[in-house]
């Protein structure tokens, strides 16, 4: 039987790899008008869903890990028209049309964010989960909460992403 560490490790590593392999199903050989499809003029897009999952677990991951953010080996490659650290939260319906349905760059920056957070989770430990990251709250936000909270995040978004996806195709179907 795997000591708790391990099996702590093993779920967090499944956690993250399962939004992973979606996203890479949700890219693989995607099409642009796909991943920028709209289901209303205001409504987020298959690649800015992606792109804004990436940007949430490079920034609080790295606020966990104390390493430094992706980000900045990518952003000319994105060539977006808005704060260079921006994560989308707050953003307008111009900003969120902004980001490209370039299925390279929307896979590589979340699988290089998702490699990188494979790693600072597979050094997670009771004493890690514990600590408190963020005392601004009542209870305090602790490692473990902050952990279960990008998963969630990033779960629904990239649900969300699927939803958009199957919609979008199925209009090019019909269409």
């Amino acid at each position: 039987m795997a000591d708790d560490a391990t099996a702590l490790h093993d779920v967090l590593v499944d956690a993250f790899t399962r939004v992973d392999d979606a996203v890479a199903s949700l890219t693989d050989q995607a099409d642009p008008a796909v991943l920028t499809h709209r289901i209303d003029a205001d409504a987020n897009s298959i690649a800015w869903l992606i792109w804004h999952s990436a940007r949430v677990v490079d920034d609080h991951i790295t606020g966990l890990s104390g390493r430094d953010q992706l980000w900045p080996q990518w952003r000319d490659r994105f060539d977006l028209p808005f704060d260079e650290w921006a994560t989308g939260y707050g953003q307008s319906s111009d900003e969120v049309a902004a980001v490209p349905g370039d299925s390279e760059a929307l896979a590589g920056y979340f699988h290089a964010v998702h490699e990188a957070t494979l790693e600072y989770v597979r050094g997670v430990d009771a004493d890690e989960i514990e600590r408190v990251v963020d005392d601004n709250w009542d209870p305090p936000v602790t490692a473990g909460v902050r952990l279960v909270s990008v998963v969630n995040d990033i779960t629904l978004h990239i649900g969300q992403a699927q939803f958009i996806a199957g919609v979008a195709e199925r209009a090019t179907a019909s269409g």
